[in-house]
């Protein structure tokens, strides 16, 4: 049977990270958390559940995570957020492949609450990730956002069975919020490969991406917060956008 190494980063995540580790500690053989300097009570918490924890400052999401592997002692890795729960089959599917993995990293599918309510339509699922592999064949990768485990060439994937609870928004305020920093990380990126923000994608950017949450991925069936979730996410492609022609316009002035 193989050693499993469970890896979060964390920043003052007081409110999720118990719920967290009480459900992936039943399949974790150790506890592994980075955690950039909380101000609450996230590291005493962790460290309730036998977690290692190890302070360092916040760099970016790739790094952060690259970090967290490179701490733990096991090869094989499940990294998770402190927002994300693996609901009882997922649990089972990892003791599962614990006895004999077959593949060399594990997707599963991620099921997102918002606002108490569980997502299925919108483009948010089934939203598949891959968060258990081993680190000898996977590595973070990624510039300022949208991380993702790269794995080697000879290396295989397999599906497990079950949802990864992803608790992210408990208010439409919480959603605006992160719509408008991720917006504006996503913004630097995108300036930084060199690409441009025209009047276009200013207009039609956020109308399309709308048609296609809302319409051609069924956030309707979603009921009110469907329509919600794709109206933030709208606003947050304009938002992307906007936040990039000012940089261009900044820059231009320098």
């Amino acid at each position: 049977m193989i050693k499993l190494s469970l890896v979060i980063i964390a920043l003052n995540e007081e409110k999720n990270i118990a719920k967290c580790l009480e459900a992936a500690s039943s399949v974790a053989d150790e506890i592994i958390i980075i955690d950039s300097l909380s101000t609450d009570r996230t590291a005493e918490t962790s460290e309730s559940f036998g977690a290692k924890v190890i302070q360092h400052p916040f760099e970016n999401f790739v790094k952060q995570k690259n970090i967290a592997i490179d701490a733990a002692s096991n090869d094989w890795i499940l990294s998770l957020d402190a927002d994300e729960i693996l609901s009882t089959e997922l649990c089972l599917s990892i003791k599962t492949i614990k006895e004999n993995p077959a593949f060399d990293g594990y997707f599963m599918n991620r099921l997102t609450n918002y606002c108490g309510k569980w997502v299925y339509h919108c483009g948010w699922y089934p939203d598949a990730k891959l968060r258990l592999f081993n680190r000898q064949k996977a590595r973070w990768t990624g510039h300022l956002i949208h991380e993702k485990i790269e794995m080697s060439v000879e290396s295989q994937t397999g599906k497990l069975k079950g949802d990864l609870l992803h608790y992210s928004y408990y208010s439409i305020s919480d959603h605006i919020k992160q719509a408008d920093k991720f917006s504006a990380i996503s913004a630097q990126e995108l300036f930084e490969k060199g690409r441009k923000a025209t009047a276009f994608k200013l207009v039609m950017g956020p109308v399309f991406k709308f048609l296609r949450d809302y319409v051609l991925k069924m956030g309707f069936l979603d009921g009110f917060y469907g329509y919600v979730i794709c109206r933030i996410s709208a606003h947050a492609a304009f938002l992307k956008y906007a936040h990039l022609k000012n940089l261009q316009k900044t820059s231009s002035k320098k």
